[in-house]
């Protein structure tokens, strides 16, 4: 049987950003609410204590889930579909949420959906179930960027242009059965992503600005007014101490430009600092679960 390794995570795709215009007044929702609640028939968790710093998520045909060496907190990203910085720390956290590593081996009843909004719903009950996690949303005054065109002229940077039409041919193929067209120029449609790299061909700009949320560790919201699909190439120099920090290895093609300044420079848009109201996910509380 093939095994198919794939994020829970809303598109990890990843990077799923939950910015609202919402008043910062507005009533706190339940993080879990649902029509019915979905749940695994059944579900082995143990504790790993092996000290590999590998760790996966891995998804078989019927929905079957593997776990293996992932702490809490990222379970509770995947099942939620959220990203580190919209993640608060509620006053009951415990301190080992991201240090203790679990094992969990996890089989849906027979013939159930393996869609992902689905799974993640599983996954979310065996998190409150068995690690007694209660999660909410409510809405928050938090830091964010905004992100706008930089010149009052509209005019964008030279990496950045309107897609042409070959990646919406090859959508519009595959969804008629059809034999897609020749591949457009490089080679791919989507994002690429690597070490101070994205290549976007094809995609709307949203796709990038969920993109930014995980470089920047803030909500991003796009107020470039731009629409349809682009094509963009972003180069910069990633910067140790931001979010995450950078990936391993040879760094990043930017000539020492930051993440920002590239921006600016490569694509004529720009990162504006402001405070906004945003939905975040408060984790009040857990408990390490009894093994089996």
């Amino acid at each position: 049987m093939t095994v198919r390794s794939v994020s829970l995570a809303v598109a990890l795709a990843a990077f799923t950003a939950h910015a609202a215009a919402q008043s910062q007044t507005s009533p706190a929702q339940p993080a879990a609410a649902s029509p019915g609640r979905l749940t695994f028939e059944v579900a082995s968790i143990k504790r790993n204590v092996s000290g590999d710093p590998n760790a996966s998520i891995r998804v078989q045909p019927g929905g079957q889930i593997t776990v293996t060496n992932n702490s809490l907190y990222n379970l509770i990203r995947n099942a939620y579909g959220t990203q580190r910085f919209e993640m608060i720390p509620g006053a009951n956290l415990p301190s080992w949420i991201d240090s203790d590593k679990w094992d969990i081996l996890a089989k849906p009843p027979a013939g159930a959906s393996e869609v992902q909004e689905q799974m993640q719903l599983r996954l979310r009950s065996l998190l409150e179930d068995r690690f007694k996690l209660v999660a909410r949303r409510e809405m928050r005054e938090m830091p964010i960027y905004e992100l706008v065109v930089a010149r009052t002229d509209g005019q964008l940077g030279k990496q950045i242009k309107p897609s042409g039409d070959e990646c919406a041919a090859q959508g519009r193929a595959r969804a008629a059965g059809e034999q897609p067209p020749p591949m457009p120029t490089g080679g791919f449609c989507g994002t690429r992503t690597g070490n101070g790299t994205v290549s976007m061909k094809g995609v709307p700009l949203s796709n990038f600005v969920r993109n930014l949320g995980g470089m920047t560790g803030r909500f991003v919201i796009d107020k470039t007014g731009l629409t349809g699909p682009y094509d963009l190439d972003l180069q910069w120099t990633p910067d140790p101490a931001a979010a995450g920090g950078p990936a391993q290895g040879a760094p990043g093609p930017g000539d020492g430009a930051s993440l920002f300044a590239a921006i600016q420079e490569q694509l004529g848009l720009k990162l504006e600092a402001r405070r906004a109201p945003v939905e975040v996910l408060v984790i009040d509380s857990a408990e390490r679960p009894t093994e089996d």
